[in-house]
């Protein structure tokens, strides 16, 4: 089992001003013992009026991969926000790949292993052949990219048309990159896809865990699906407690060894 914690796990601590990126990778290492982190571009990036995320510069980047290092942590994954392929706007989806060309070349700097770039935003609900057709070429392009750099990249079952895992499997088999990969964020679907883990287990190459998923019993089922589906990446944490987040952090690693455990035990 390897663990590791999504950076937006402290989401709520660096609004509050009492955690930055530096704080993270540390708490990650000393705090909890882990030898991997999630990195999410919100932690050391800024927004604008367009929406998009915009990256400090090269500088900065350089010195977190010397955090990252010093503290001998691998870069298990690279959650990016403000770069996502589908936008209604010719303009802004120009914008936002030019935005996911800098953000790749950051990843890249970091050393990250799996990337995640998103299909849209909540505001897409559905996506048309052409809008379809384009998010192929992309992920192929950040595929041959990543192959390149030795790492994968794909999208999440975040928000959008992309809590859908029959979208997200005809994709995966368009793309057909061997570095194509999905962040399964674990039941995270709309409610008619019940069964959406299994659906894209082949092509899942990372994984988060929510507090809620634990709770409800739920999250055993998905790690049989990936498991005989052959994964053997991360399990992270996403979970951005409202309060006390360290030591509500701290409860869910136990809780997701505790599932992992009992599991062996059967």
């Amino acid at each position: 089992m390897k663990l590791s914690i999504g950076g937006y796990s402290f989401h709520n601590s660096r609004q509050a001003g009492i955690m930055d990126i530096f704080g993270y990778l540390e708490s990650a290492k000393f705090r909890y013992r882990l030898d991997a982190v999630d990195l999410w571009n919100g932690f050391f990036a800024s927004g604008n009026d367009d929406g998009l995320v915009i990256l400090p510069d090269e500088d900065y980047i350089r010195k977190i991969r010397k955090a990252v290092d010093d503290r001998g942590l691998t870069v298990a994954n690279i959650a990016l926000d403000g770069v996502h392929l589908v936008d209604p706007d010719p303009a802004r989806r120009e914008r936002l790949y030019r935005n996911a060309l800098l953000h790749l070349r950051a990843s890249e700097m970091l050393g990250a292993k799996t990337v995640r770039i998103d299909i849209c935003t909540n505001q897409t609900e559905e996506i048309d052949e052409r809008d379809f057709d384009y998010i192929v070429k992309r992920y192929r392009e950040y595929c041959d990219r990543g192959a390149e750099f030795g790492y994968t990249v794909g999208p999440e079952n975040h928000m959008g048309a992309a809590l859908n895992p029959h979208l997200l499997k005809r994709i995966a088999e368009a793309v057909d990159r061997p570095n194509f990969g999905i962040l399964l964020h674990l039941k995270r679907w709309k409610p008619e896809h019940a069964g959406g883990d299994e659906i894209v287990a082949p092509w899942t190459v990372h994984a988060h865990v929510d507090a809620k998923t634990v709770i409800g019993g739920e999250a055993g089922v998905s790690v049989r699906a990936l498991e005989q589906a052959g994964y053997r990446g991360y399990w992270a944490i996403e979970y951005n407690a409202e309060a006390n987040q360290y030591e509500e952090i701290e409860w869910m690693l136990a809780a997701v060894r505790r599932l992992f455990y009992h599991r062996a035990e059967s």
